[in-house]
């Protein structure tokens, strides 16, 4: 298989925005899709991790690799899913986790969109090809809700409201130590790690992000959470705890793998927003799953 494409760029004009400049001449690329590349880390200035919205000066150099484009067809596929509500608009499910949320090269199959697309073929008619009706995503190891949409309407509706900060997104996590004060609010702006593009981190010039806590019950030597995420970055919780010296239990990455549970103990228990159908403010909820569950119960007893 080909490497990746590599284009370099020496700016010749200043106080142009990057991800405007780069529209100007990468023809075939989208603005969005732009962004998207600066933000996984395939786009560097002078060297340097980057950021769609800095001003750009004259002599600098830009570096855009473009990954190799993969041929991938979306199939549905008749997994089972736990749905929790369900209308003409939009599909509320209880995703389970090791399920990742949609294709992605080197994942191509039995996704969350696969599964919906076997449930819900006309997801297949509007939007993204390899992301019909998402409007939001949960990390692979994190459980919990999601809501997907069932036609461009409402996808647009559910946007507008994650834009608006109108969601109500809840989590229940925990963390390792006795974090202190009870309830508290994480300001950090998050952006990609300069030194490994895999992993986020709080970083100057990252995207504004907020995250708030309550403790709901000390376990051992660990906390017990319920998180609301007000910005929906990538890796948020577990960026945010593990830069405070709480990291998530059972995470690999921003913290340590634990005895009781084989992944990071995250889960999206709580989602509210207002449906597209009629405007009603609905809240759903869920249980923890069974693995975590159990590990409470060993922690809580050990």
């Amino acid at each position: 298989m080909p490497g990746p494409e590599i284009r370099v760029f020496q700016v010749a004009e200043s106080t142009v925005r990057l991800d405007a400049y780069l529209v100007g001449q990468c023809s075939g690329l989208s603005r969005s899709r732009l962004q998207t590349l600066i933000e996984q880390g395939y786009i560097s200035v002078n060297g340097s991790g980057a950021k769609a919205s800095q001003r750009l000066n004259i002599g600098d150099r830009i570096q855009v690799s473009l990954p190799s484009p993969q041929v991938v067809s979306l199939v549905a596929e008749p997994i089972p899913v736990d749905i929790v509500y369900e209308d003409d608009d939009v599909i509320v499910v209880d995703k389970p986790a090791g399920m990742t949320v949609h294709p992605v090269p080197g994942h191509t199959s039995r996704t969350l969109v696969n599964a919906l697309l076997a449930h819900c073929p006309g997801l297949a008619d509007f939007g993204d090809t390899m992301r019909p009706g998402v409007v939001h995503r949960l990390d692979k190891d994190t459980s919990g809700l999601m809501i997907v949409a069932k036609n461009s309407s409402a996808q647009q509706h559910l946007i507008n409201q994650f834009k608006a900060r109108l969601v109500v997104k809840g989590y229940l996590v925990m963390v390792r130590g006795k974090l202190s004060p009870a309830r508290g609010v994480i300001e950090a702006p998050v952006g990609r790690d300069p030194f490994n593009r895999k992993r986020m981190g709080v970083v100057g010039g990252g995207k504004e992000a907020r995250t708030s806590y309550r403790v709901k019950q000390y376990v051992g030597d660990c906390t017990l959470l319920e998180v609301i995420t007000e910005t929906g970055r990538t890796h948020q919780i577990r960026v945010h705890l593990s830069a405070i010296g709480c990291p998530v239990v059972g995470d690999p990455v921003y913290g340590t793998k634990s005895a009781y549970v084989k992944r990071q103990f995250v889960h999206a228990y709580r989602l509210g927003f207002r449906l597209p159908t009629d405007g009603e403010y609905r809240e759903f909820t869920c249980e923890l799953p069974s693995d975590l569950r159990l590990a409470l119960e060993l922690m809580d007893g050990s």
